[in-house]
């Protein structure tokens, strides 16, 4: 009994260990593709609908349920002001994205709206953003349709001169 009481202490302190390895970052340079699975750092809110890395790009589905709030959350980034470049296209009909500042990923309360949502059109979208104090910044995609899919590569968030 003392080992398999050993052995579960051991595993949930290697995923705390895990989790709090993530430190705070000044910049984000992301293609994607090498994920299989979320990296640890990231998180994924998708509600009803899904939200995973596949062909080394980011897809956010609805599925059966559109509407949802879907958010795509990167670690922590120190306070200051950025350059946000990021590939974005759908699968068609009415998609958008709008960026959340985000002090606590577990509390929806804590996301701040710092750019409305813009129509994916399949361009390339650059944003400026300002960051007060370090906090993650959200990816929201909304999708209106079911079946809809919004794809997400070239996350590239650097701090600007």
């Amino acid at each position: 009994m003392r080992k398999i009481v050993l052995a579960g202490i051991v595993t949930l302190g290697g995923f705390l260990t895990a989790n709090a390895q993530c430190t705070t970052v000044s910049a984000i340079t992301e293609n994607f593709d090498t994920w299989k699975e979320m990296n640890k750092c990231w998180t994924a809110q998708q509600g009803k609908a899904m939200l995973y890395p596949s062909d080394k790009r980011i897809i956010f589905y609805s599925m059966s349920s559109p509407g949802e709030n879907m958010y795509l959350v990167t670690p922590k980034i120190k306070g200051g002001t950025y350059t946000l470049t990021l590939d974005v296209s759908d699968n068609g009909g009415e998609t958008t994205l709008e960026l959340f500042s985000i002090a606590n990923p577990s509390d929806t309360k804590s996301y701040v709206s710092i750019a409305k949502p813009s129509k994916i059109t399949g361009d390339k979208k650059t944003y400026e953003i300002s960051l007060k104090k370090d906090n993650h910044l959200g990816l929201k995609v909304l999708l209106n349709g079911i079946h809809q899919a919004v794809y997400v590569d070239n996350f590239s968030l650097k701090p600007k001169k």
